[in-house]
């Protein structure tokens, strides 16, 4: 459902495309998945089973939304609409297209590579804008911002006084970075790293070809992607992750539905309620596993001590949603999606000391689940840095200022550990400077304690936040032995668990055994709750080490690309 946002609009005429025979619309600026889905079409793909999936994750990361587009297979969710694609949605098993010629990568070489353009990576860039040092930065979105900065699609018109606060700050951040003299890459994905010597040599694939970029530091944005909430039904067509919902919402201004359940943990489901009740969406309802907010008072005032005006944000936001008479379910748990052939039904239930009691059913025909997020740090572990694991994923050892434990490498904001987006910010330009410094730039100490005092102040906000938002009570697993495990490949929890209880079980025989964490998107969902599940039988804590090795390349490319890439630029 195509909506309006405040300051955005559509500035060009519909175009036609076709789907699976019929006719489409488009316009300028959306994504392909968000006009597929303002056209209604939810299931874009089909699994083994014969079983649709549709948009899940967003933003390039769980393959779902995998078409074929004119032959060619690609992520509906990474490329623009454009008039006259002939769109087939993805078969279980599809003919290969005859492999396109590629020319060998170009080398590219620079001072400081920075691999994503959220808030960090953006941060970083414009530390270093300064330093006269070379500068590159390559994302794999068609524009900067990231998942917290996303800015409408290149047809939408801006009317910069009436943007909010969001839009706007990053709307600055960009242009600043535009400025800054740094070589900005868009629509190039990183799928792997080395060493290579006193350098990193990072392979890539850009709108042109391949490319093989070394550079003397590497600072590592890429942020995190939410984590999983595996429950009856999660594979539905229409149920989203939270942010992908965002995404369709701001980058596109298209709905994920007419009726949308929002649930999971955390503030961002807040305020993605908050944006669909504004773009005249009937939000079914708000479910938090945390309790009522106001009976933690202390986890208040400890966020407002740090940040005023983002308390006071959020009490502004249930506020809203209150007044307009949406249901806020604190203290609950979404423990089912069900519907024929999309999301119909969704299913919620009370967290209680014993267990879950008092289940309440919603019709919606769109379910978003945030239920937090896990680091995108596939990167720094292929170059070796230091892992630990917290809240049940891989996080990276690293420095206030982001330096791992490979001298040429950072890593900053949520793709080495969980901090949100303020303290992405600050150890952005941390990194960025600290970077420039090991290059023999002058330091600005004045301007390192500066930031220091923002990470501090992002984080001491942050803890207070994780206390407000802390379930009462730990919510169950609500997997049954037939909910899948990994989505990708169709592999239930029942298969994983029967492994287990054979013994001896590791990560690799289930991997061999069942193909769990060989799709799209390489584990990335799957993994994180296998290694979880096989420490909790072994009576033991999790580990970075229970995950699998990480291996090349770390999203889908084609063998023409890898081809390609073989050969020395």
């Amino acid at each position: 459902m195509r909506v309006a946002l405040p300051g955005v609009a559509r500035s060009g005429d519909g175009f036609g495309f076709r789907f699976d025979g019929r006719d489409c619309v488009g316009f300028p600026g959306e994504s392909l998945a968000a006009a597929l889905v303002a056209g209604g079409h939810m299931a874009l793909s089909t699994t083994a089973r014969g079983d649709g999936r549709g948009v899940f994750c967003g933003m390039g990361v769980c393959g779902e939304c995998t078409v074929r587009v004119d032959g060619q297979t690609r992520r509906a969710c990474m490329m623009a609409a454009a008039p006259g694609l002939v769109v087939e949605a993805m078969p279980a098993r599809a003919e290969p297209a005859p492999p396109a010629a590629l020319p060998a990568a170009q080398a590219l070489a620079c001072d400081v590579l920075v691999i994503g353009g959220g808030p960090a990576g953006l941060a970083a860039v414009q530390a270093l804008a300064a330093t006269g040092l070379d500068v590159v930065v390559i994302d794999e979105r068609s524009r900067p911002g990231g998942q917290y900065f996303k800015q409408p699609g290149a047809g939408f018109a801006v009317d910069p006084a009436r943007l909010d606060a969001q839009f706007g700050e990053g709307r600055a951040l960009i242009a600043a970075v535009a400025a800054s003299g740094a070589r900005v890459l868009a629509g190039t994905l990183a799928w792997a790293a080395e060493a290579a010597g006193d350098q990193v040599a990072v392979h890539a694939q850009g709108p042109d070809g391949p490319l093989r970029i070394t550079a003397r530091r590497l600072i590592i944005a890429m942020g995190a992607a939410e984590r999983p909430w595996p429950m009856p039904g999660w594979t539905l067509p229409g149920v989203m992750t939270t942010g992908a919902a965002q995404t369709l919402l701001r980058s596109g201004a298209v709905a994920p539905g007419r009726r949308v359940l929002v649930a999971g943990n955390g503030p961002l489901n807040i305020q993605l309620a908050c944006e669909l009740l504004a773009a005249g969406i009937d939000v079914a309802g708000l479910v938090e596993q945390a309790p009522w907010p106001f009976t933690r008072p202390a986890a208040a005032l400890a966020m407002a001590r740090h940040d005023a005006a983002l308390a006071l944000a959020g009490i502004g936001q249930l506020a809203r949603l209150a007044r307009a008479g949406v249901p806020l379910l604190f203290g609950h748990a979404l423990i089912a999606a069900q519907g024929d052939g999309r999301v119909q039904r969704a299913v919620a239930a009370r967290l209680t000391a014993g267990g879950l009691a008092g289940e309440r059913a919603f019709a919606v025909d769109a379910l978003c689940i945030g239920a937090g997020f896990q680091p995108q740090a596939e990167l720094a572990r292929a170059l070796g840095c230091a892992l630990g694991w917290h809240d049940g994923a891989a996080v990276v050892v690293r420095d206030d200022d982001g330096r791992t434990s490979q001298r040429h490498v950072f890593v900053a904001g949520d793709g080495g550990g969980l901090g949100g987006a303020r303290a992405a910010l600050a150890q952005g330009a941390l990194a960025g400077l600290a970077a420039a410094a090991d290059l023999g730039a002058a330091a600005d100490a004045a301007r390192v304690r500066q930031l220091q005092r923002q990470l501090a102040t992002a984080r001491g906000f942050q803890a207070g936040l994780w206390r407000l938002f802390a379930p009462a009570h730990a919510a169950p697993s609500v997997a049954t032995a037939q909910t899948m495990i990994c989505r990708c490949e169709g592999v239930t929890f029942g298969a994983v668990d029967a492994l287990i209880a054979d013994g001896p079980a590791d990560a690799g025989r289930i991997k061999r055994a069942t193909r769990l964490g060989m799709g799209r998107c390489q584990g990335r969902y799957c993994a994180p709750l296998l290694a979880n599940r096989l420490a909790a039988a072994a009576g033991r804590p999790a580990a970075a080490d229970d995950l699998y090795a990480p291996r090349p390349p770390f999203k889908p490319i084609s063998i023409a690309a890898l081809a390609a890439a073989a050969d020395p630029p």
